[in-house]
């Protein structure tokens, strides 16, 4: 005797129509529909704050591109994320300028100060620690980036700066996140 399986429900949309028409109004600004991938992808990530399927999927149909096509370029580049992050995000640049600067310490120094490892989220969901290819900040090595934001000539008391800047505390719990982001 076999089971009858659920009627399929329709899924309710990742982007809203807001974001959709950012989208369509991105489109019409190039000839190729390509040419408006990484913004399209930036902007639905803007609104959820990472990049479900569902998003890359609606990403593909706005801007009527295959979705193999889309989600091949959402996961090459490490800007896009695949799964939730914090309200802030840190990269550690690890690369042989930053290397050879003390990046690797430094990213120790933060994973400690944090309590999390390199890809994990602090519990009350403020910061995400990442190691990040290359910046092109070999000026100012070693160097991280947060959000959008550079910072280099980096040392332990620097990150102490910048975290107390982004509102660490040390751990204590201070409340929800700000959702200034959002």
């Amino acid at each position: 005797m076999g089971v009858t399986p659920p009627e399929p429900t329709e899924r309710e949309p990742a982007l809203t129509d807001d974001t959709r028409d950012r989208i369509r109004d991105l489109a019409s600004r190039f000839d190729d529909p390509r040419s408006a991938l990484l913004p399209a992808l930036y902007t639905a990530q803007e609104q959820i704050g990472y990049l479900p399927q569902e998003a890359v999927q609606e990403v593909a149909s706005v801007l009527q591109l295959p979705c193999a096509e889309v989600g091949a370029v959402a996961s090459f580049y490490t800007m896009f994320y695949k799964r939730p992050v914090g309200q802030h995000v840190i990269g550690v640049c690890r690369t042989l300028s930053c290397a050879l600067l003390g990046a690797e310490s430094l990213l120790d120094y933060l994973s400690q100060k944090l309590d999390v490892k390199v890809g994990e989220t602090t519990s009350d969901g403020r910061f995400t620690l990442r190691e990040v290819e290359c910046l092109g900040a070999c000026d100012m090595a070693p160097a991280m980036m947060v959000d959008d934001t550079y910072y280099g000539n980096l040392t332990e008391e620097k990150l102490d700066e910048i975290l107390s800047i982004l509102g660490w505390t040390g751990g204590e719990d201070t409340g929800p996140p700000d959702e200034s982001r959002d």
